[in-house]
């Protein structure tokens, strides 16, 4: 099962430190969305499913990502973005979508 690379494990470390410090009511992520975020920033294995609900995922949220991105946000300021980083970044569904199709083969 393949591990995250550096790049999305360091998204995922860099939007968690960022939630912890965010009062109550600015905190993104769902409890879905944080554990995958623990699991990337661990290095922990991912299996396909895991790789599938990511790149669903990334699918869904890219678009509110990008505009927030657009409008100069961060991850300090805008729960898309957050959310995004969580979930391994800008770079995962590239990432997910190649280990979707080794895995499958």
């Amino acid at each position: 099962m393949p591990v995250a690379p550096d790049y999305m494990r360091s998204a995922a470390k860099k939007a968690l430190e960022i939630r912890k410090d965010l009062p109550p009511s600015r905190q993104y992520g769902t409890r879905v969305g944080l554990a995958r975020a623990n699991q990337i920033a661990n290095g922990d294995n991912l299996s396909l499913r895991t790789l599938v609900r990511m790149r669903s995922y990334l699918i869904r949220a890219r678009e509110s990502y990008r505009t927030a991105r657009d409008k100069g946000l961060t991850a300090e300021n805008s729960k898309a973005i957050g959310a995004y980083l969580l979930w391994g970044g800008p770079r995962a569904l590239n990432w997910a979508n190649d280990q979707i199709k080794r895995l499958q083969k």
